[in-house]
């Protein structure tokens, strides 16, 4: 399961600018390299998978909204081909850190996988030991 679509970029980026980016033929065809989206799709997803390998059960059931954000912001910057506006330059910052903060258990998505952390505690421990007073050890006394 991919983490984002060639339609989600273009609902958050617009066609005109992935055909710019991706439009990387020596005879401009005015279109989306569907192609060229393709493999900064899967690089993406390999580049997110191994930070929720270590905690998460892959593919992923449901991608979390989250994922889907950050597989935004790491797929279009991965589509330039040059320097990127410092805007995608920033979201693709931030998503590193989002991933890395997952990866070390910071963040925690809603996925299989991953316990949630525990003290071991919440209840009252009762130990019991062995009764000095007894029925046999008191008759006399009752």
């Amino acid at each position: 399961m991919a983490y984002t679509s060639l339609a989600d970029l273009i609902d958050r980026h617009g066609e005109r600018q992935l055909i710019g980016l991706t439009d990387r033929g020596d005879v401009a065809t005015d279109t989306i390299d569907t192609d060229v989206v393709d493999a900064a799709l899967a690089d993406t997803d390999a580049l997110i998978n191994g930070h929720l390998a270590a905690k998460y059960q892959l593919p992923l059931s449901t991608v979390d909204p989250l994922i889907r954000d950050l597989a935004k912001a790491i797929a279009i910057y991965k589509l330039h081909v040059y320097e990127p506006n410092g805007k995608i330059v920033q979201d693709y910052k931030d998503a590193l850190v989002t991933l890395r903060d997952i990866a070390r258990g910071v963040v925690q998505l809603r996925a299989d996988g991953v316990a949630p952390a525990t003290t071991g505690g919440g209840g009252a421990q009762v130990t019991d030991r062995e009764r000095p007073m007894t029925e046999d050890s008191l008759k006399g006394f009752i």
